[in-house]
């Protein structure tokens, strides 16, 4: 039996939490014995406690850079590796990445298997601090056995032959009936609602969705925009949605857990980042049997490429907006493109498929 010890930066609920919950869990239990190390005592760290993972915390994680803590969270993956012992170290999140195959390699561990949740070096930031970013992550690969993307394009960009393509996969869900979810949000039951599901950051671009959504109203257009979720970006987006005055036109639900349980409470589906790894939240709208539109970028590419779902560039308003009118304004259009993309999630991003592919890398 193999032991593998996960390696993640926050124990917040996001899609690299949901990643490692998932291998950790779904792992044939007679082949693996599974350790999660990570920063925090968030969600993921009381699913995998609910779910009889061994867990470790490391209290000096964070995801801002400070030296100090930087040598101190080496010090202390260095002790976990040496106690735990572990045959595999699976690292996840770009801090994660680097320290942890460090100190991974300075304690001898045979296999450093680092997953790529999207290019670090793709986020809205400086030039700068792009390269800089650019640099450390050539770093974390080089002393990396295997780098598993979770993209097409990231495939082709990582810049390593150590690199394999895995992509997410989706195990099954239980949703809330549509009545219940549309009352547990406060929809009107006749409403026609766009809907969008993830934390408050600058890189989910939700200010584009605004802005896309007083355009549609002032043309007259009649839906509601609800956003479940909450983070850093609250206030901000709060503000603008009383400068754009959507008014009744606009919900906004703060976080809520298992947000994907109300997804069925939507007609369509938006997801307008500029940076995502491969989002697992279109696979769940897929299963929720929702039409989507997303940013013409890496990872959403995979899921609603080939005529899967509406395509849009990034950060542009007036074609967001544009998209969107397309799906309010035909009904078929949204039957027809839902069942597309339920169909090729089915059959391209299984959970049994990605644990499979994932196990043979250990």
């Amino acid at each position: 039996m193999k032991k593998i010890l996960y390696v993640i930066t926050k124990s917040n609920w996001g899609g690299a939490q949901r990643y490692v919950f998932d291998l950790a869990t779904a792992l044939p239990k007679d082949r693996f014995d599974v350790c999660v190390a990570l920063g925090g005592n968030g969600l993921l760290a009381e699913k995998l406690g609910a779910a009889g993972i061994h867990t470790v915390s490391i209290p000096s994680f964070q995801r801002d850079i400070s030296v100090f803590k930087e040598f101190k969270v080496l010090g202390e993956l260095v002790r976990i590796f040496k106690q735990e012992r572990p045959d595999v170290v699976h690292l996840n999140s770009s801090k994660a990445g680097g320290i942890g195959a460090l100190a991974a390699r300075l304690v001898g561990i045979k296999t450093i298997i680092f997953t790529s949740h999207g290019l670090a070096w793709d986020e809205d930031r400086n030039t700068l601090s792009r390269a800089a970013i650019w640099l450390a992550s050539q770093l974390t690969f080089l002393l990396c056995h295997k780098v598993i993307v979770i993209s097409r394009d990231n495939l082709t960009r990582v810049g390593t032959g150590k690199a394999v393509l895995i992509h997410n996969g989706l195990g099954p869900l239980q949703f809330m009936p549509r009545e219940d979810a549309r009352d547990a949000l406060g929809l009107s039951p006749e409403a026609v609602v766009i809907g969008a599901l993830g934390e408050l950051t600058w890189n989910k671009n939700y200010h584009t969705l605004i802005h896309a959504a007083a355009e549609l109203k002032r043309a007259g257009r009649d839906f509601v925009l609800c956003i479940i979720g909450g983070g850093e970006e609250q206030r901000f987006l709060e503000a603008l949605i009383q400068e754009s005055g959507l008014g009744g036109h606009m919900r906004m639900s703060g976080f809520l857990p298992d947000g994907y349980k109300y997804l069925k409470a939507f007609d369509i589906f938006v997801l307008p980042s500029v940076k995502e790894g491969l989002p697992y939240v279109l696979l769940e709208a897929a299963a929720a049997g929702l039409p989507a539109v997303g940013s013409n970028i890496p990872g959403i590419v995979d899921v609603l490429g080939e005529g899967a779902g509406l395509l849009v560039r990034p950060k542009d308003e007036k074609v967001l907006r544009d998209a969107l009118a397309s799906l309010l304004d035909d009904a078929t259009l949204r039957q027809k493109l839902a069942a597309a993309l339920q169909k090729k999630v089915e059959q391209e991003f299984s959970l049994q498929k990605m644990v499979a592919e994932t196990a043979t890398l250990y």
